[in-house]
């Protein structure tokens, strides 16, 4: 299955609450990237049909009303595309995800050839990769992130859940079988304090998007929840991607030889 068959698991755009920071809304600014696109020729892919169906196209044009795309190659493909009331496009430009929807195409004739024209989209994802980019946190020194919890007697304490991996939008926590059911997907919890290296205590809010049990080799068992930061402001993003930074370079050195 190509790349393209496959992209369409994960389009972030399907997610806007949890990438809202990255949603462009101004028409100048998506105009602007879209054209900037363009320019450099990058194919989009396109998908319909809940995600059952895609072409690859271009931009031919990008004006303050509209953007008209290339027509693809297969007559059927387009015939179903115009029926269909919402397209899910994405791309990537200089190594920045670009994704973006468009509520329906119509069939116009552009420079002598058929192509699709839709309305300038309400709004756009700007993703740039190293943003998300996921690494492994130690595992003889652990970071750990105390998140507040209520004890039937009302009583607040901090649980020290250990992290297994950071990004820039979110962690994965190693959690105790006996406090897993407060971690169900949705939950939130504000006030979060996590120690970084080097940099210090910082408070955040982490919002539960998926849980899982898992089992070790020994037979131990513990749950992986998989948090996203909440509205982090950007001195703390600055931090973390520092710290990822960080571990990445060491890690690298030691693959290297040179640790």
């Amino acid at each position: 299955m190509s790349e393209s068959e496959t992209a369409h698991s994960h389009l972030e755009l399907e997610e806007a609450d949890a990438y809202s920071q990255y949603l462009l809304h101004s028409p100048t600014e998506i105009a602007f990237v879209l054209r900037t696109a363009m320019q450099k020729g990058c194919m989009l892919t396109v998908y319909f049909d809940m995600g059952q169906s895609f072409f690859l196209t271009s931009l031919v044009n990008v004006g303050p009303k509209g953007i008209i795309l290339d027509y693809g190659s297969d007559e059927d493909t387009n015939r179903r595309a115009l029926k269909a009331s919402r397209l899910l496009c994405t791309t990537s430009v200089d190594k920045v995800k670009v994704q973006f929807a468009l509520n329906g195409v119509s069939l116009i004739q552009y420079e002598g050839s058929p192509a699709f024209f839709s309305p300038l989209p309400e709004n756009l994802l700007r993703l740039q990769r190293r943003e998300y980019f996921r690494v492994s946190t130690p595992i003889a020194n652990p970071l750990v992130c105390g998140i507040p919890l209520i004890a039937e007697d009302g009583k607040a304490s901090l649980y020290p859940a250990t992290l297994l991996d950071i990004s820039a939008g979110g962690m994965g926590l190693m959690i105790d079988m006996e406090h897993a059911p407060l971690f169900s997907r949705g939950a939130i919890f504000r006030g979060c304090e996590l120690n970084l290296p080097d940099d210090g205590k910082i408070k955040l809010d982490l919002e539960v998007r998926n849980a899982f049990q898992v089992t070790t080799r020994s037979g131990n068992q513990y749950t992986r929840v998989g948090c996203e930061f909440v509205n982090l402001p950007g001195l703390h993003l600055t931090m973390i991607q520092r710290y990822i930074t960080r571990l990445e370079r060491e890690r690298k050195a030691r693959m290297s030889g040179l640790e």
